[in-house]
């Protein structure tokens, strides 16, 4: 049995639990690498173009895979309670992914309205392996518990950046899109050159403190964007707002906070990876600008 992981979208979430959990019950795991061209252009070839391009990039790392597992994990997470809705991409990936490939899915259903927690979804996925089901709520446990402590070293180290003499700038989006190698890397590596500590939306503690921008934020993943800007405002020196073409949740809110800021912004939208002199001039300028503060 091998477990075909992508490294896309929900990976930059779960890649530590997952791994974990499936060291612990000794199933091997393959995760597609790192976002190539070829990759990319495989989740072009098998999508359609109304799909945002973090989508796009996720169906090519399960076209990549298809051939070299006999199972892909494909979660479905559709909510965290009645006001922490994920995007539709989270919720129908999985059906999505059934109609294009002819794979075998191993799923799990996140949906607290329905009483759907992670547990359950790993206990299910024990179910569908054949296997015990203390071993698995085991092979959980020591997941959760070695995946946190790897999230909290993160989170450390981010704070502690904060307090670095370099000029500071905030980098607000999904994990999926800031750590890929092709959306988000190019753009990490540039703020390096010029000199710049970036701080990472996703690694704070708690994800709460979105009030000060908009009260009635709908989308989980959105909100914990916007709470990272609470949380470090008055120790930064500004803020760019990272997305992937053509995200809707990302247009709504970014444009509701965007409003609301008193720091240097840019919102940069990523649609061709390919082309991306016009964004490495955009940043170049915008860091200027915050020298020059």
């Amino acid at each position: 049995m091998k477990i075909g992981i992508p490294r896309s979208l929900y990976y930059y979430y779960f890649k530590d639990l997952w791994q974990y959990f499936f060291e612990y019950l000794n199933i091997e795991v393959i995760v597609s690498p790192e976002t190539n061209k070829q990759i990319m252009d495989l989740g072009v070839k098998y999508s359609n173009d109304e799909m945002c391009l973090s989508m796009k990039n996720y169906i090519g790392h399960i076209a990549y895979l298809k051939d070299k597992c006999t199972h892909i994990l494909i979660p479905r997470i559709d909510n965290y309670g009645l006001s922490n809705q994920t995007c539709t991409n989270f919720l129908s990936t999985y059906d999505i992914i059934n109609n294009i490939f002819d794979i075998n899915i191993l799923n799990y259903n996140i949906n607290l309205k329905n009483n759907e927690t992670e547990l359950k979804g790993f206990l299910n996925i024990g179910r569908k392996l054949g296997i015990n089901k203390k071993y698995i709520k085991d092979a959980y446990i020591y997941a959760r518990v070695k995946s946190s402590k790897i999230k909290k070293e993160k989170v450390l180290k981010n704070l502690k950046n904060l307090r670095s003499d370099k000029r500071k700038i905030l980098l607000v989006g999904h994990p999926y899109n800031i750590y890929d190698k092709l959306i988000g890397e190019p753009i990490i590596n540039m703020l390096k050159s010029l000199n710049i500590e970036i701080i990472y939306c996703d690694l704070f503690y708690t994800k709460n403190e979105y009030d000060r921008y908009s009260k009635g934020l709908y989308w989980k993943y959105n909100k914990e964007n916007i709470s990272s800007i609470s949380k470090c405002i008055d120790r930064i020196d500004g803020i760019i707002f990272l997305s992937s073409f053509p995200c809707g949740p990302d247009s709504l809110v970014n444009e509701l906070v965007i409003r609301k800021l008193d720091k240097p912004y840019i919102n940069i939208i990523v649609d061709d990876v390919e082309s991306s002199g016009g964004i490495e001039t955009r940043i170049e300028s915008f860091v200027d600008i915050v020298n020059e503060l």
